[in-house]
């Protein structure tokens, strides 16, 4: 994003900011509960949202030696992710090709080869079958090329990893086009994990979405932790291609207006929020970025994590640093931890069928358009 960019958005918050209103769409919009509720087409945003389109599944960082693998969850599916000794990144099923067992347990660590804990088959960080015990015997005829872990398409781009189950969606350069230019300025490969937080929350993925699709909550559900950091319900939004990117305006902005234009940085006066569609989001502040994933588990129950990625190496930092990154991650937590209980309560009460759908005021028109995408994606 080129500076000019920045300043066009700024002047536009000001300019709210000026008229005293809030950024509004045409017309109020609603969203049938069905959407949050209905087990059929919670089976059907598996298949065509997490599996038919890219979805990042790591920061570079997290896998940044030869040997380092990660275990994750992808569209209901189990995935291994690896890097080999030629610095590629590789992902397969994380299912052994004998009896179909779950071939690695540990969440991550660093290692050159996988064995199965049933009949101990072993292959290498590249997927190949390196060892069959008794094969001689058992499998005269077994071709070890045959029984390869089965690969899953595997990208980097803009310092995460992309994976893709099916790969006659988008392309992962197609599908991240329309935020180039914003990947490029954010620079986010140059970043490193700091801290993490996974925790299962009883709500429906979209409704995690959602909650930070608008800023008209936050002085009241924030009131304890960051809602005075923000003039209520300013923020705006624009669409880049099916991702969202919101701008939530901080009291600070008010200082622009003392300032000349060559001065002003967006990243120090409002907090950026990207949806990566369907359900991953980037939450961009002055100095750091936090990572959100939403994995859905059942129609009721999603698994969120939270990551906070800051500039630097990885080495250990003084006491002093390590107290300031400790602190903002602990504040994101506490946060959205605000956020994640309204979200059970809201699944809750959807659940008792009191409405027949989820209103969305004018000012919310970024959740309208979320579900918009979700329905044309469905439909696709």
């Amino acid at each position: 994003m080129d500076h000019a960019t920045q300043v066009e958005l700024l002047d536009e918050i000001l300019g709210l900011r000026a008229e005293k209103s809030a950024f509004l769409d045409q017309r109020v919009t609603y969203s049938p509960v069905a959407r949050y509720l209905d087990q059929d087409r919670f089976k059907a945003e598996q298949q065509a949202l997490f599996r038919g389109q890219p979805s990042l599944v790591a920061h570079v960082s997290e896998l940044a030696g030869e040997g380092d693998f990660l275990r994750r969850n992808l569209g209901g599916a189990p995935i291994l992710i690896t890097r080999d000794r030629d610095g590629q990144v590789n992902a397969f099923y994380n299912v052994c090709r004998h009896r179909g067992a779950r071939l690695v347990e540990a969440e991550s660590g660093c290692r050159h080869r996988f064995t199965c804990p049933y009949h101990a088959w072993t292959w290498d960080n590249q997927g190949r079958l390196i060892a069959a015990p008794h094969r001689e015997q058992g499998f005269p005829d077994l071709v070890m090329s045959d029984y390869g872990l089965k690969r899953i398409a595997c990208t980097e781009r803009g310092g995460w990893i992309w994976c893709h189950l099916d790969t006659t969606g988008p392309s992962v350069d197609h599908f991240l086009a329309p935020l180039a230019d914003d990947m490029e300025w954010l620079a986010m490969d140059d970043l490193v994990v700091h801290a993490e937080e996974t925790r299962t929350w009883q709500f429906n993925w979209k409704i995690g979405i959602e909650g930070g699709l608008e800023a008209y909550h936050f002085r009241v559900a924030h009131a304890k932790t960051i809602g005075s950091l923000f003039h209520d319900n300013l923020s705006t939004y624009r669409h880049l291609g099916p991702h969202i990117r919101s701008l939530l305006a901080r009291t600070n902005v008010d200082e622009l207006v003392e300032q000349p234009r060559h001065q002003w940085r967006l990243r120090a006066h409002t907090n950026v929020l990207y949806n990566i569609f369907p359900s991953t989001a980037w939450l961009v502040q002055a100095d750091h970025v936090v990572l959100l994933q939403f994995s859905p588990l059942a129609v009721d129950q999603t698994q969120v994590r939270m990551v906070t990625l800051r500039p630097g190496q990885a080495e250990p930092l003084s006491d002093k640093h390590q107290a300031y990154w400790d602190k903002n991650h602990a504040l994101t937590c506490r946060t959205l931890a605000e956020d994640f209980e309204l979200g059970e309560s809201i699944q809750a009460g959807l659940a008792l069928g009191v409405n027949d759908a989820v209103t969305f005021g004018r000012f919310e028109g970024a959740l309208h358009g979320f579900n918009l995408s979700v329905e044309r994606a469905l439909a696709s």
